[in-house]
This record gives C-alpha cells, sequence and structure tokens, in this order.
C-alpha cells in the first residue's frame, strides 16, 4: 500500500451533484433523488474512514486495478485534490448510499486508510 496523504476540494463541481443525481434516480424517483441532492449541497463536510464507509455502504473495495481507482490514485500520488464523497443513509435499506464517489473511496483506501473521507452526508 502506497502511503500518501488524500487531500480534498472545499467545494464539489456541479458534475459531482449531477453525478450523484443520476445515480440516485435509479435507486429512488426522480423527485426523491432531487430533494436528496439539494439537502446534500447544503450539508456540511464531515470525516469518514474509508473502511467504514464501505461496510455501512456495503460495497467492497475495488481492484486496486480498476481504471477509475488507478487513475484517483495517480491524482492522489500527484497530490492532487479529490471531491468529497456524497452520502444518503438510507434508514430502510440500513445502509449509506454512496451517491457519488465510490472509486475516489477506493483509491483513499488503498493510499492511506488512516486517512479521513471528506464528505457531504444526510
Amino acid at each position: 500500500m502506497i502511503k500518501n496523504s488524500v487531500k480534498w476540494l472545499d467545494d464539489l463541481a456541479k458534475k459531482d451533484y449531477e453525478s450523484a443525481k443520476t445515480y440516485l434516480s435509479l435507486i429512488y424517483e426522480e423527485k426523491t433523488a432531487a430533494r436528496y441532492v439539494k439537502k446534500i449541497r447544503s450539508a456540511k463536510i464531515s470525516q469518514y474512514r474509508a473502511e467504514d464507509i464501505l461496510r455501512a455502504s456495503e460495497l467492497p473495495v475495488l481492484d486496486s486495478n480498476n481504471a477509475c481507482v488507478r487513475k484517483d490514485r495517480r491524482k492522489i500520488a500527484a497530490g492532487k485534490k479529490l471531491s468529497p464523497i456524497l452520502l444518503v443513509r438510507d434508514p430502510n435499506r440500513e445502509k449509506v448510499i454512496i451517491a457519488d464517489g465510490y472509486h475516489r473511496i477506493c483509491a483513499a483506501n488503498y493510499c492511506n486508510n488512516a486517512n479521513p473521507i471528506h464528505c457531504q452526508i444526510i
């Protein structure tokens, strides 16, 4: 495991929220997805460990050779900042939905799983 410090952007790009809405629209009705994204936009940045987010979402760590994970690992190694992760707590499913940033979480986990992941969670 490469031990790099993960740096995070203070704000998200519009595309991150759009990606989250697209993904959430697969799980929830369009209006519900839009409402969640609106709430996420106003959520403060929180910090959690990658392994905890992955456990709460019930998702595995993607392979380190996954193209998107590899791309994000290169960004981390180059000292570039990553966008925070967007999360939705879903009590009906009893898990956390990663609305945007699954590859970034996996990349950060490989680079240094002790660093906190910056996220917006509702």
